[in-house]
């Protein structure tokens, strides 16, 4: 299949760009689960990001942040709880759904996960002059928010200081 391109060259640049930059932050997510992988799976790994993340949430929601059918969840989710890494408990707001939550054991997994990519990208960011990292960090927030990512605030309301 060949791949698609636009009929503007700069716009083909700068997606040629950020596929290049996707593949190193690709490279440091993947480093940082190197000794994960009898842990959790892809898919377990991305049920506790983005619970992480985005805070407790009833299992439709999740399914629907993972893109994945709810039965596909609720077995991720199952092997989580069994492991300890995942809760459920009653939601106050709605008794007919549960909230999933990370177990203390969670957090410190993907906050040992964060600290191992936060620590490769610092590595990464030393080697650039410090005008093209400024000017990164502002591209890859109006990124990120473009994608759906919650705010530096919204972070900051779910307990995640970086």
């Amino acid at each position: 299949m060949a791949v698609r391109r636009s009929t503007d060259p700069t716009f083909d640049a700068d997606v040629d760009a950020v596929l290049a930059g996707s593949r190193t932050l690709v490279g440091v997510a993947a480093r940082s689960l190197a000794d994960l992988e009898d842990v959790v799976s892809v898919t377990q790994l991305r049920a506790l990001m983005i619970l992480a993340t985005r805070g407790p949430m009833h299992l439709t929601a999740l399914a629907e942040d993972m893109g994945v059918h709810p039965s596909n969840a609720t077995r991720a989710c199952d092997r989580l709880v069994a492991s300890g890494l995942l809760d459920r408990r009653d939601n106050p707001d709605d008794r007919r759904h549960l909230l999933l939550d990370l177990t203390p054991e969670g957090r410190e997994l993907i906050d040992r996960i964060i600290g191992r990519r936060r620590a490769a990208i610092e590595q990464i960011l030393l080697r650039m002059p410090t005008t093209h990292r400024r000017a990164l960090g502002r591209a890859l927030a109006h990124f990120a928010a473009a994608g759906g990512e919650p705010s530096p605030s919204e972070l900051w309301a779910l307990g995640w200081t970086s």
